[in-house]
């Protein structure tokens, strides 16, 4: 019982030291000569933690062996600022968006504090996130490669619309909970998505396009898919 008690508190530090790098991810951004290319660094450094500890609360049994911490609670803050806040600060600190229009990531910040609160916020029985799920880490990057290469506008048309559907009543697959029948194509499409990402930041912010073209397949394939299983669970309801 003791080592059971031990290994779910273990898991609540380990939720928590997703601060680490969120903190470091914010100096990067204070600073003078802010290389954005670190700042994704921490920021995935969050995720993987973010990606792992929920799957190890489950194994260790977190809400009955250390019941006194709401490991939920946790993740929902670290998740809003190394998802949400961060990211969307690094692109009006790094000037993507249209001159005049930097401060409008505010309203993406605020869309996601309503994602991020919303009670039906998490479908979990069936694996779902309501809205965009606030993957402004990943847009982010996107965001720099996009004004970079095309213009600002395309990052900020991006940005508002995503911004709209994160309190839309849309639905995204949550990949820790995806139907068993596509859990692992999508895990293994996050991975290889995750590593074209890195490739990216090599020549940030102007990738090979070969590359990019790439690295936006999986996204792509994550929202079709996404709409079809909502339809499929739609369906059944109906019937």
């Amino acid at each position: 019982m003791t080592y059971k008690r031990i290994a779910a508190y273990a898991v609540h530090c380990l939720t928590v030291s997703g601060i680490v790098p969120a903190a470091l991810a914010v100096m990067e951004i204070a600073s003078p000569t802010c290389d954005p290319r670190t700042v994704f660094l921490w920021l995935l450094l969050a995720t993987v933690i973010d990606a792992v500890d929920g799957p190890l609360a489950r194994r260790f049994h977190v809400k009955h062996f250390a019941p006194n911490i709401d490991g939920r609670t946790i993740d929902d803050l670290l998740d809003y600022l190394t998802f949400a806040f961060i990211p969307l600060l690094l692109i009006w600190r790094m000037e993507w968006l249209p001159s005049g229009f930097g401060w409008t990531v505010m309203f993406a910040m605020g869309a996601s504090l309503f994602g991020f609160s919303h009670k039906e916020a998490k479908d979990e029985a069936n694996g779902f996130f309501r809205g965009f799920p606030s993957y402004w880490n990943a847009f982010a990057l996107y965001a720099g490669v996009f004004t970079a290469m095309a213009s600002p506008w395309l990052t900020a048309i991006a940005m508002w619309g995503l911004t709209v559907l994160t309190v839309a009543p849309v639905w995204m697959i949550y990949p820790n909970l995806a139907p068993r029948k596509w859990k692992p194509s999508i895990m293994i499409g996050a991975i290889l998505w995750a590593v074209t990402m890195l490739a990216i930041l090599w020549d940030y912010p102007h990738p090979l396009v070969w590359l990019l073209a790439m690295s936006l397949a999986y996204p792509l394939f994550y929202a079709i898919l996404s709409w079809q299983l909502r339809l499929r669970i739609a369906g059944k309801r109906s019937t």
